[in-house]
């Protein structure tokens, strides 16, 4: 085991209400995990693909503004444009990450029939005494020029053989092994990205069981991601479900009401309002199954699709701090075991869609300190905190929206709900032939109002 020591690190205490440093302060006990992209580090296949020493660095680097206002390029601050084949930097992540109350990573596992790429930083991970939590997310899409997992140009391809299963699942006993894995009552959390790409999901997933229980675990606990194609974990005999924003919450009723003006010609992306998605989380009813709830402290993937990117607007760490005080309280409220309590944030690090809670330029370490503050909780219901929240954020429009009553604007918010789910599903399989699937969203963002 490799040993690190980190003490050149922002100390996390100065984030903490003055409410928080007393002693008898409660503090919540959602278990808080991060989704991590190991990307940022050079492998031979990017650098044919994308040319010498590419990295995700390279995409960041890139990103210019669209409009007014728009906040390109990221840059990091602290932990700087990081190298992760370097174990000292996991090591440093996870010293920040634990400092101001993230539970552990979720690492994007890449594979393909036996082939695997960018798994470099979990195996250094895995062979080092760092101190954080972890599980695996398998990112099962194909990889393809667009960035997206669309069918066109494809470089590596998830073919889903008969042996597959059984492979795959042996190849993570490893991970599963390690005492920093992430368990539910002894099986080990395994997320899948996109399980309805596996042919045939309820006979893969058992396999992984009989295989898990036959090296000594009493199971597996299979969340799989909220994508478009599905709508419970039972379609696919999955434990859990994982809310991944901003899957399902950029529909054309989340674009802003006064958009930004638009200075790229070129420009044929979507522009979302953070706060309606805010107000979509917030009214979604508490399904029979078990949900996971997810959050996005913002997004914007110009780095990578610059003039096709999908951007939010009016993201601050204060609003995220608020949005997640109300999933804290919804998992403290829907979880009665602290077993598996787990909120997902989506994510640590992904740069290049930014994404991210490590520190930047503009906002240095301001959504790290508000996940800490978010900790240290009142006894609130899931409504009266649905009722909060919504509250502050008809506050928050007022600013923008002053012709219109605090009476109307909360009225809106209230109810304000998700595309449908038929819209939904008919997205998921169009999805599949991606020119129709365009020419359907753009007749359903004419008529969605």
């Amino acid at each position: 085991m490799i040993g690190f020591k980190t003490d050149s690190l922002p100390a996390a205490s100065s984030a903490l209400p003055a409410s928080a440093r007393d002693e008898s302060a409660v503090v919540d006990a959602s278990k808080l995990i991060a989704f991590y992209l190991p990307q940022f580090h050079r492998v031979p296949e990017n650098s044919e693909w994308w040319g010498p020493g590419f990295t995700e660095w390279t995409n960041v680097a890139r990103g210019r503004p669209n409009f007014d206002g728009h906040y390109q390029p990221h840059i990091p601050r602290e932990l700087g444009f990081y190298d992760l084949s370097h174990t000292e930097t996991l090591a440093e992540q996870a010293e920040l990450a634990r400092q101001y109350g993230i539970h552990g990573f979720c690492f994007y596992h890449y594979w393909f029939s036996g082939r695997r790429i960018l798994e470099r930083p979990a195996e250094n991970f895995l062979k080092s005494d760092i101190d954080i939590n972890f599980c695996l997310c398998w990112a099962n899409e194909n990889w393809t020029r667009t960035w997206d997992g669309d069918n066109r140009s494809i470089l590596l391809e998830q073919k889903y053989t008969d042996a597959d299963d059984e492979i795959f699942i042996e190849s993570l006993i490893d991970y599963f092994k390690d005492d920093r894995y992430i368990k539910v009552a002894g099986k080990p959390l395994l997320v899948v990205y996109h399980a309805k790409e596996i042919p045939n999901p309820k006979k893969t997933f058992g396999v992984w069981r009989d295989h898990a229980r036959r090296h000594g675990f009493p199971d597996l606990h299979i969340a799989v991601v909220d994508y478009y194609d599905i709508s419970t974990p039972g379609e696919c005999a999955a434990d859990a479900m994982v809310e991944f924003p901003p899957h399902k919450f950029i529909g054309p009723r989340s674009r802003p009401d006064n958009p930004p003006t638009i200075t790229n010609s070129d420009f044929a992306g979507r522009i979302i309002d953070y706060r309606k998605m805010i107000a979509q989380s917030a009214n979604r009813p508490v399904p029979s199954f078990t949900l996971y709830r997810g959050i996005i402290p913002s997004w914007d993937n110009t780095a990578r699709r610059q003039n096709t990117s999908t951007t939010i607007v009016g993201s601050s760490p204060a609003l995220y701090g608020e949005w997640l005080r109300y999933l804290r309280t919804y998992t403290r409220n829907q979880f009665g075991s602290e077993e598996d309590n787990f909120l997902f944030i989506n994510a640590w690090n992904e740069w290049g869609e930014g994404c991210h809670l490590e520190p930047d330029q503009k906002w240095g370490l301001s959504y790290l300190e508000e996940t800490l503050r978010s900790s240290f909780r009142s006894g609130a219901s899931i409504d009266a905190a649905r009722q909060s929240l919504l509250e502050n954020l008809t506050q928050l429009y007022l600013e923008t929206s002053p012709k219109q009553s605090a009476e109307e604007l909360k009225k809106a918010l209230m109810e304000y709900r998700p595309p449908s789910q038929a819209a939904r599903r008919l997205s998921g399989m169009l999805a599949r032939w991606p020119w129709l699937h365009r020419m359907a969203k753009r007749i359903y963002s004419r008529t969605a109002y």
